[in-house]
């Protein structure tokens, strides 16, 4: 569902998602402490404001630009600043599209952080409305995935864990739906499903098997079933 935010909070609030496994009483199995369990995924929320074009970024999308938490204030020149120049004037005119018609800010690129490393993103959001149900922005997140997975975690997805291989046709369906909208590898779709895994405290398989049932429902134009995939990706877990 659409985000409804408090507007009277306005932009001195900066929201800091924390990515954990989820906690419960149940004994942890090993295919759940490879999924569900360890190191989190780089991801932050974002918000942007329309009347203003204010930006909000938690602590996690600073510390991806290479700023500590709080040293900056966002604005759209400093964050069109990290885009790398292959990748800016694509940012720039999806920015310019949100500001002209609040449509959300969702995107694939590179950006590069103050050490002038390269990290590759996914930003992924959907629209921010006020009580009344109008768009006053839009609200999401960054997700780094610019690193494969580890090999050591690769191989025990791939030959110590047999129980995963019954979930294995729901995780590579959904993987391919991602893949597919995002134009992005397998490996960064898988870390993808994972951090919504923990980011929602739903297991994997039934998230993933929740996204293949709901995606074959989308269709239109590209540009439109991104923005709705968008949505999708993002309250999937609210249905299950």
């Amino acid at each position: 569902m659409d985000q409804s935010v408090d507007v009277a909070r306005g932009g001195d609030e900066t929201s800091s998602t924390v990515l954990a496994g989820a906690a419960g009483s149940e004994t942890v199995r090993p295919v759940e402490e490879v999924l569900g369990a360890g190191r989190a995924q780089s991801a932050g929320t974002f918000r942007f404001w329309l009347a203003d074009q204010r930006w909000e970024w938690s602590d996690e999308v600073a510390i991806i630009h290479g700023y500590q938490p709080g040293a900056v204030r966002p604005s759209t020149e400093l964050l069109l600043s990290h885009k790398h120049p292959e990748d800016r004037e694509q940012v720039a005119n999806i920015i310019a599209r949100t500001i002209e018609t609040g449509e959300p800010f969702c995107s694939r690129h590179r950006i590069i952080d103050t050490k002038g490393c390269v990290h590759h993103v996914l930003v992924v959001g959907d629209d921010m409305v006020d009580d009344n149900g109008t768009v006053i922005g839009t609200s999401g997140y960054y997700v780094d995935i610019t690193n494969a997975l580890e090999e050591d975690r690769r191989q025990t997805l791939d030959g110590a864990l047999p129980e995963l291989y019954s979930a294995r046709a729901e995780i590579e369906q959904a993987k391919g739906a991602l893949m597919l909208i995002y134009g992005i590898t397998a490996d960064q779709a898988f870390r993808v499903l994972i951090w919504r895994s923990q980011e929602t405290g739903t297991k994997l398989r039934a998230l993933a098997t929740q996204l293949v049932s709901e995606v074959t429902t989308l269709d239109g134009p590209m540009v439109e079933l991104r923005t709705r995939f968008d949505h999708l990706l993002l309250t999937v877990h609210e249905r299950m």
